[in-house]
C-alpha cells in the first residue's frame, strides 16, 4: 500500500512537472544509520501534458536507456559495499514549493552520508523529463 500511494502521488506530480529530484535512502535498522543513497535528478525538458506534440523520441530508445540504467543499478552490486546488517528504505521526493503534499506525507530531512563516496550513472531523456541518477554510500572505515 505504501508503495502504491508513492507511485501513484509521484506519477501524478511527474506529469503536472513539479517533481525535481527522487532520493532512495537505505537505513540500517538497528542504528538508523543511511548507508547508500540514490538520487534521481529530474529536469523538465518539454511540456509532461502535450504528449503526442512536438519532438518525441521513438519508446524503443526510451525503454533502451532505462534498460541501460537498470542494467547499471544491478550491476552496482560490483562496487558497493555489502549491506551485512538489516536496513529499511525510505524514498524522499523534492518537488516544487507550490505543488499540493498530502497530510499522509510527512518532512524529513536530506539524509546524507558523512564519509561518503559517490558513482555517477547513466541519464536518460524522454523529451518530457531528463532523468541524471548517483548513488552515494558509506566509506568502509
Amino acid at each position: 500500500k505504501y508503495l502504491g500511494n508513492v507511485l501513484n502521488q509521484l506519477s501524478d506530480w511527474l506529469m503536472k512537472s513539479v517533481v525535481q529530484q527522487l532520493v532512495l535512502v537505505v537505513t540500517s535498522v538497528a542504528t538508523g544509520e543511511v548507508l547508500e543513497r540514490w538520487v534521481f535528478q529530474i529536469e523538465v525538458e518539454g511540456d509532461a501534458n502535450q504528449q503526442g506534440t512536438g519532438a518525441q523520441k521513438p519508446e524503443k530508445e526510451i525503454q533502451g536507456e532505462i534498460q541501460a540504467i537498470i542494467r547499471q543499478i544491478t550491476a552496482s552490486v560490483t562496487f558497493l559495499p555489502l549491506l551485512q546488517e538489516s536496513c529499511t528504505f525510505d524514498l524522499l521526493v523534492y518537488a516544487k514549493k507550490e505543488c499540493e503534499v498530502p497530510t499522509t506525507w510527512e518532512e524529513s530531512d536530506a539524509k546524507y552520508i558523512q564519509n561518503s563516496s559517490e558513482v555517477r550513472l547513466r541519464s536518460f531523456t524522454t523529451k518530457v523529463h531528463k532523468v541524471d541518477a548517483m548513488v552515494s554510500y558509506k566509506c568502509e572505515d
